[in-house]
């Protein structure tokens, strides 16, 4: 039986979620090169994944996470997603903006927390964790205690490992960079020769090249 990290990478790449383009690179927002695109957006399109991520995230809390006493989804990528699991949990739904609403309330966080509430946070994707960490620390600033983060998706970034343990921030997430690598080359989305420069990539994104990678 497949290794539930390498079950999801592969679905993911089946549906075009996760697209890998090392001979073509893609250009993130912050001008890096980027082997890699992923929107988990698209696996709400999909009632078989999205019910399968649904289960999986909401396992994750139950069995690290059983004290949580609301979920919160990080927009916009996490909002549906982290009402499906507010849902299955039987939990009160939250989501947290990227930034204050301008106008009404200008609220940061649309649904209520309670002063001391144990809140677990619900991302889709984890990048360099800088916003994902954003959204803790606007829970924590609403009287919230973050008792945990669950993600579909990390690309395993040194850089957001450390921002995490400095932030006290637990994270657990279904699958990983590393996972969807073995998962690309096992059913011949890429060539095994693709690997290293894909390694190279998650070790140092600001500054990867797809040239430095070409033999």
């Amino acid at each position: 039986m497949k290794k539930l990290d390498l079950l999801l990478a592969e679905k993911l790449l089946k549906i075009s979620a996760i697209k890998l383009q090392p001979d073509n690179p893609f250009t993130w927002a912050s001008g890096w090169n980027s082997p890699i695109y992923t929107d988990n957006r698209k696996t709400l399109s999909y009632p078989e994944l999205r019910n399968f991520i649904k289960v999986e995230l909401s396992r994750l809390i139950l069995e690290n996470f059983g004290d949580a006493e609301v979920v919160a989804g990080v927009a916009t990528g996490a909002i549906a997603q982290g009402a499906l699991v507010a849902d299955t949990l039987g939990l009160p739904f939250v989501y947290i903006r990227s930034t204050p609403k301008d106008h009404g309330l200008e609220n940061l966080i649309e649904g209520n927390i309670k002063p001391g509430q144990k809140v677990v946070i619900v991302e889709d994707l984890v990048s360099t964790g800088k916003s994902s960490l954003k959204a803790a620390q606007a829970v924590a600033d609403a009287g919230g205690e973050v008792v945990g983060m669950v993600a579909i998706f990390t690309y395993e970034f040194p850089i957001a490992t450390e921002a995490f343990e400095k932030a006290g921030v637990k994270l657990l997430t279904i699958s990983n960079y590393s996972s969807m690598i073995k998962a690309a080359i096992a059913t011949n989305y890429i060539k095994e020769s693709d690997e290293k420069a894909l390694q190279k990539w998650r070790e140092d994104p600001a500054h990867w090249t797809p040239d430095l990678d070409i033999e």
